[in-house]
C-alpha cells in the first residue's frame, strides 16, 4: 500500500478546490502540486508479528474431544470348575442304582433291600446305592452320565429326579433306563401292603414270573 504524505505539501487552499484529493492518484496530483512528492512503502510486517497472527489463528480452532481409547481386558477367562463324578457306593456291575431316602441305611432295613435283591435274580455287587444327601446338588445330566439301567427310587430325593412324572409303584421308562418309584425303605420295611405292592412291580421290571 501507498500512503501520500501531504507533510507541507499543500496548503489549504488546495484542499479547498480539490476537496477529493485524497482520493487522487498519483498523476492526477501531478497537474495540481507543483511541489516534489514522497511516499512511502509501507513496512512488512516482522516474523514476530507473523507468528504472533499465527498464533491466534491456531487458537481459535475449535478444540477436538480426545480419542476414547479401549483397553482390552487381558486377564484370562475364568475356567469352569467341574464338580467330581458321583461316587456310586457298591460295585454297580449290573446297572442297578438305588436312591434311598436316608443317609444311611440301618441293619433290618438293609437286610429287607438286599433279600429284594436276590429274590429278583440279583446280587448285591450288580446295586450301586446313592443317598439324597449324596445327590444334592447335583443335575440330572450328572446322574445321566452313570449309565444306569434301572433306577429304583425309595422315598423323596434332595434331587431334580423327583421332577420325572413317574407314579409310585409304576414302571417309568426313559430311553434305556426303567424307573420305579416307591415309599421310603423304612416306610415299606414296616408296612406288609407296600411290601407287596412293590413285590409285584419288582417282578414285571425284573421279568420274574413267579
Amino acid at each position: 500500500m501507498i500512503e501520500i504524505l501531504p507533510l507541507l505539501l499543500c496548503d489549504e487552499v488546495i484542499f479547498e478546490q480539490f476537496p477529493d484529493m485524497e482520493n487522487m492518484s498519483i498523476q492526477e496530483l501531478q497537474h495540481i502540486i507543483t511541489e516534489e512528492l514522497f511516499y512511502f512503502e509501507e513496512e512488512p510486517k516482522s516474523d514476530s508479528v507473523k507468528e504472533d497472527t499465527n498464533t491466534s489463528i491456531v487458537s481459535e480452532k475449535p478444540k477436538t474431544l480426545p480419542k476414547t481409547v479401549h483397553i482390552e481386558s487381558t486377564s484370562s477367562p475364568k475356567e469352569e470348575v467341574k464338580s467330581e463324578p458321583l461316587a456310586v457306593r457298591g460295585n454297580f456291575e449290573k446297572g442297578i442304582l438305588v436312591l434311598h431316602e436316608e443317609q444311611e441305611l440301618k441293619p433290618e432295613v438293609m437286610d429287607m433291600l438286599v433279600k429284594m435283591i436276590n429274590a429278583v435274580g440279583h446280587s448285591m455287587n450288580e446295586v450301586g446305592l446313592l443317598s439324597s444327601q449324596e445327590l444334592e446338588g447335583r443335575t440330572l445330566t450328572e446322574l445321566y452320565d452313570l449309565n444306569a439301567h434301572i433306577v429304583l427310587k425309595f422315598g423323596r430325593l434332595k434331587h431334580p429326579i423327583n421332577a420325572l412324572p413317574a407314579s409310585d409303584y409304576q414302571i417309568h421308562t426313559e430311553g434305556e433306563t426303567e424307573y420305579l418309584f416307591a415309599d421310603a425303605l423304612p416306610t415299606i420295611a414296616e408296612d406288609k401292603v407296600l411290601k407287596g405292592k412293590l413285590w409285584n412291580t419288582l417282578k414285571v421290571l425284573f421279568n420274574i414270573s413267579k
